[in-house]
């Protein structure tokens, strides 16, 4: 399914005159705001392709209808989503959930919706129809080599696809671990993983990035093998430069300062990027900013100033995606809001006094710098989003656009009521 450029057009005239009054009101309140639009054009989000589908829960699922049942409606999904917002630019695949069966076909059809492929994602932690051998007790730390060899394999596959997309980047999250004490030898469990790393480490191009993710529970509730940030910069630290943390903001244990983590990894070069959602509980999976949207702005503040500290290129120096699971909403919508809030957090962050922060930090003046984040924070920079957007062909109201089009019933009407997304 399309959009025309008309469509969109006619939608931006009818909401032209309230958006331009807001705008200027925005201009009044925040300095350079030319500078901060033109970031935000330029700052692009990728969709994962295992998000385009109803989520579910270990106690059900309930699919909406219409949703992508192949590589090739993952990506005019995704084309869709691009047109609307002019900052989802890119998808990531999942591997073997999305196995081209004509590669160049399918890098044709994401040109045609202005897509690349961003970093690629490994799969050990589902047994597939045709494996040998089961990851039940882990796969890159399994005591069993044989094991360990078929989940190293499987990660080197997925680089040779990503080589054959023109993707430069492989995600590896693991599941492994233990449920119960006295199951594994921590050690063993971590120098297996070392070991397995270090051989998909020297597979990677020249160009390419291993971004190792890290989660504190789940599906194994005793031990994680990469728990936290530490044991994952522990690991990419060894393997060498190319190798980075990737920070998902529901991996880590309640309360966390999420902010300082990405700090820290940022200074040590070794922060690779990001899989933004929202949690209360535990790994929620929610739309980015639903529940913590003061939290999301301080991780911007901190990459903010911690990238230009090393002269970095905001859009293009870390990976910028989403992860999340739509269990009650339409996942178009759910992702449209996702990039919403992502951006928001974004111009909030540049919006900073960030001189002025300084002096206060120095003065140890802590009730201007709390002053001056929140200022920032409570400040509606909603239409500098919508600016760039503008100004980018895409539309002042993604979500609006979409349901006034009656986007989601086209689909079915394509695609028939009772699909279901490959993958999860």
């Amino acid at each position: 399914m399309l959009i025309e450029s008309y469509k969109i057009a006619s939608h931006n005239d009818d909401l032209l005159k309230a958006h331009k009054n807001k705008l200027v009101f925005t201009a009044s309140e925040i300095a350079e705001t030319e500078n901060i639009i033109q970031k935000l054009i330029d700052f692009q989000i990728a969709i994962p392709s295992w998000a385009l589908g109803t989520g579910g829960t270990r106690f059900g699922r309930f699919p909406g209808g219409g949703e992508p049942r192949s590589l090739e409606e993952k990506i005019e999904d995704v084309g869709l989503l691009h047109a609307l917002n002019n900052a989802s630019g890119a998808i990531s695949l999942h591997i073997p959930w999305d196995i081209p069966t004509d590669y160049q076909a399918i890098k044709v059809l994401a040109a045609q919706h202005n897509l690349k492929f961003d970093a690629v994602n490994s799969n050990t932690f589902q047994d597939q129809a045709d494996q040998a051998h089961s990851y039940k007790f882990g796969s890159l730390q399994n005591v069993n080599k044989a094991v360990r060899k078929q989940a190293v394999d499987h990660n080197i596959e997925v680089i040779q696809q990503g080589i054959a997309l023109g993707s430069e980047s492989l995600t590896v999250w693991l599941a492994d671990g233990s449920c119960f004490p006295g199951q594994l030898n921590f050690r063993k469990a971590y120098q297996n993983t070392l070991e397995s790393l270090e051989e998909i480490y020297a597979a990677l191009p020249s160009n390419w990035k291993l971004y190792l993710e890290y989660k504190c529970a789940e599906p194994n509730f005793y031990s994680t093998t990469v728990a936290d940030w530490g044991q994952s910069y522990s690991y990419v630290k060894k393997l060498g430069d190319k190798a980075f943390t990737l920070v998902d903001l529901g991996h880590h244990l309640p309360n966390a300062n999420i902010e300082q983590i990405v700090s820290l990894l940022l200074m040590e070069e070794k922060l690779g990027g990001f899989h933004f959602n929202d949690s209360k509980y535990g790994d929620d999976d929610l739309t980015a900013g639903a529940l913590k949207p003061y939290q999301l702005f301080l991780i911007f503040n901190e990459l903010v100033e911690g990238m230009d500290a090393r002269g970095m290129n905001h859009a293009k120096d870390l990976g910028w995606m989403i992860d999340a699971s739509h269990n009650v909403k339409d996942p178009m919508e759910d992702l449209l809001q996702s990039v919403e809030a992502i951006m928001v957090a974004y111009a909030q962050a540049l919006s900073v006094d960030r001189k002025a922060l300084e002096i206060a930090q120095n003065e140890n003046d802590v009730v201007t710098a709390q002053e001056i984040l929140q200022n920032a924070f409570r400040t509606d920079v909603r239409a500098l989003v919508a600016e760039a957007r503008l100004r980018s062909g895409a539309a002042l109201n993604p979500v609006g656009l979409y349901r006034d089009l009656a986007v989601r019933k086209g689909l079915i009407n394509e695609r028939g009521f009772k699909t279901v997304a490959t993958g999860l």
